[in-house]
């Protein structure tokens, strides 16, 4: 590498990948065009909006309801689970962080209750009469931080959306490498410009 190069940067993610990486992780489409600060900044904002939304929900506001009993089609049970819980339909823009959820869905093997309490219900709907009451009874006797909290959770996901639109689209100003100037060139542009003026 000769004097005055610079080192090979990699080059940015193409547009569609970086859409891709910011719906999986806020703001990683971001950083992988080269836009660190501002993927880092979604990235701690929006996750952080979304996990602060179900702490205040005790962990309990993110999840898909079974779908009814009778209901065999693969296709339309996780629609009709979004229809009886809406808030699904925008927690589910956060990328990975909600897919505990559809995990849960569709009875994927998690820790057992004994070896962990917290994952074997992290984002875990309702599977008992008893425990629905036991969930909607949280709810009406707290105060309105639970519902707060999934507003949270919900916003997170429906911001994301933005930040994937703006990982497709790119920034809104390019910049344009400067060229270094050849001595040769600048002198004569100098003299050329310098011929009509009279002192």
């Amino acid at each position: 590498m000769t004097t005055g190069q610079r080192p090979a940067e990699l080059p940015p993610a193409p547009a569609y990948l970086a859409g891709v990486l910011s719906y999986l992780v806020p703001g990683l489409g971001q950083i992988s065009q080269g836009r660190t600060g501002k993927g880092v900044l979604f990235m701690v904002i929006l996750l952080g909006m979304f996990f602060l939304g179900q702490a205040m929900g005790n962990w309990r506001n993110v999840f898909m309801p079974p779908p009814e009993p009778n209901e065999a089609n693969p296709v339309r049970k996780p629609l009709f689970s979004v229809y009886n819980r809406w808030h699904f339909a925008g927690q589910f823009w956060i990328g990975i962080a909600a897919w505990p959820a559809i995990w849960q869905f569709y009875d994927m093997p998690m820790p057992t209750r004994e070896r962990s309490e917290f994952w074997h219900n992290f984002q875990r709907a309702p599977k008992t009469w008893e425990e629905e009451q036991d969930l909607n009874t949280f709810f009406t006797n707290s105060d309105k931080t639970p519902d707060l909290g999934w507003v949270y959770t919900v916003v997170a996901g429906m911001l994301n959306i933005l930040v994937i639109y703006d990982a497709v689209m790119g920034p809104a100003f390019i910049a344009v490498p400067r060229t270094e100037p050849q001595p040769g060139k600048e002198s004569a542009g100098q003299g050329a410009a310098g011929e009509g003026v009279v002192s």
